[in-house]
């Protein structure tokens, strides 16, 4: 009996979705919906289930999905950017990735206040992207605040330390790898919309992969990650990916071999305008799964660079493209009203 393709577990949840899924409205401050007003468009919608699971053992190839192309190089970049524990996009802007552009430009449509204001996106980014890294436009404007880079590197702590969560996980799972506590949280509420300190408000989604877990168990180390919101087809993707070579990498780096990448998901969804997309997607058969390949020598988790890590025999599928909704924010209030927790 042939073994079933593990893509089709993420292929089984678009369809079960499509088919069963809740359809909800979505939150757009007015920033947002005044830009689908000028283009004359309908904001989209979710259709979404809660509590599912999916699992790929990465000790036999890599979950990079077949069934469209996925931008490697990209996720490479990404995950090397959080792992630095640097908030600020210019270093992406550097390399042409341009994943978090929209939120870095809602942020200051909300929150420049200077006479001299720029009217597009483009023209935003195009000022980031020419601009040195320590001119004072990119250091606050190209600065996100909320990314799991700093939770995971920089956590602020109330006595002023910043908290290196992740180095303290591979120091425990070299000496004490049968521990339980190996945890890494995102959710930080001192940053989340109304509830966030002055100073650290920000529009940006709080965190949709809220906290991961690496586990040892038969010799092998494991990871699981909670993602309280999902968005199936065009970030799940990269999600699966790019926490599978967290895993490659910290594996190496504790010398401990991988196991299993566990994907745990509350609200998963799928946008409105990416029904069209993923009913093509669903259709198509996976290829095989490629494989991931690590520089030996590099042993500190702070010295991968992208010549360190290598993709081998990935085949997909043409690429099926999708716009983001840059969805979320918060209301302001007064003082008073504000939400007490």
């Amino acid at each position: 009996m042939s073994v079933r393709h593990p893509e089709f577990q993420y292929l089984d949840l678009c369809r079960d979705i499509l088919k069963n899924g809740a359809d909800k409205e979505l939150f757009f401050n007015n920033v947002v919906l005044e830009g689908y007003t000028q283009k004359g468009e309908k904001p989209p919608f979710i259709r979404s289930v809660f509590g599912r699971q999916i699992r790929f053992d990465v000790s036999k190839d890599f979950p990079l999905l077949t069934t469209k192309k996925t931008f490697w190089r990209g996720i490479v970049v990404e995950l090397l950017w959080f792992l630095s524990g640097n908030s600020n996009i210019k270093p992406l802007l550097d390399q042409n990735i341009h994943i978090w552009d929209e939120w870095a430009w809602k942020h200051y449509q909300m929150w420049n206040t200077e006479k001299q204001k720029y009217a597009t996106q483009q023209e935003f980014i195009a000022k980031l992207t020419e601009t040195p890294a320590s001119d004072p436009f990119v250091v606050k404007w190209a600065d996100l605040i909320t990314i799991y880079g700093r939770m995971w590197r920089r956590w602020p702590a109330k006595d002023g330390r910043e908290i290196d969560q992740l180095s303290w996980v591979i120091s425990g799972l070299k000496s004490k790898p049968d521990r339980k506590s190996y945890v890494v949280s995102a959710w930080n509420p001192d940053f989340i919309y109304e509830m966030a300190s002055e100073g650290q408000k920000s529009h940006v989604p709080p965190f949709c992969h809220t906290m991961f877990q690496f586990q040892v168990a038969n010799g092998k180390l494991n990871l699981g990650l909670y993602q309280r919101s999902a968005d199936l087809f065009l970030g799940v993707p990269f999600n699966i990916a790019s926490y599978s070579l967290l895993l490659l990498l910290v594996s190496q780096v504790t010398n401990i071999p991988p196991g299993e990448f566990v994907h745990t998901f509350g609200d998963v969804h799928i946008y409105s305008n990416h029904f069209d997309q993923m009913k093509e997607q669903v259709e198509r058969d996976p290829y095989p799964f490629p494989t991931v390949r690590l520089n030996p020598g590099v042993k500190d988790i702070d010295t991968f660079t992208q010549a360190d890590i290598t993709l081998e025999n990935y085949r997909s599928h043409p690429s099926l493209k999708a716009d983001i909704a840059t969805i979320g924010g918060f209301e302001e209030q007064k003082k008073e009203n504000i939400i007490r927790i």
